[in-house]
């Protein structure tokens, strides 16, 4: 799904860089992005996304801790444990969140 998001967004930046239209064509297409964007079952089905990519990295983040134990250097062991303490559910510091 990434990919062909990817693929059609710059399938319309390569057509607005590369058209002879004008504003009035970049206007329109950039109202189309907008709708889209506030398409309730685009909103959420980037929320499940994100939902979902935040479980995979956590039980990730347990499986490589788990194996890789002690040999980890003390600057990537401060930062693991920063955001184990943040715990799940909160804002990161992206300014985003799954809501």
């Amino acid at each position: 799904m990434r990919y062909k998001l990817t693929f059609v967004v710059g399938l319309a930046v390569g057509y607005v860089l590369g058209t002879r239209a004008g504003r009035e064509r970049y206007e329109q297409l950039r109202k189309s992005a907008r709708q889209f964007s506030q398409n309730p079952a685009v909103r959420n089905a980037a929320e499940t996304a994100v939902q979902s990519g935040r479980e995979v990295a956590g039980k990730a983040l347990h499986t490589v801790g788990a194996k890789v134990g002690d040999r980890v250097p003390e600057s990537v062991a401060e930062r693991v444990r920063s955001l184990r303490e943040r715990g799940p559910g909160r804002e990161d510091e992206w300014g985003t969140s799954n809501t």
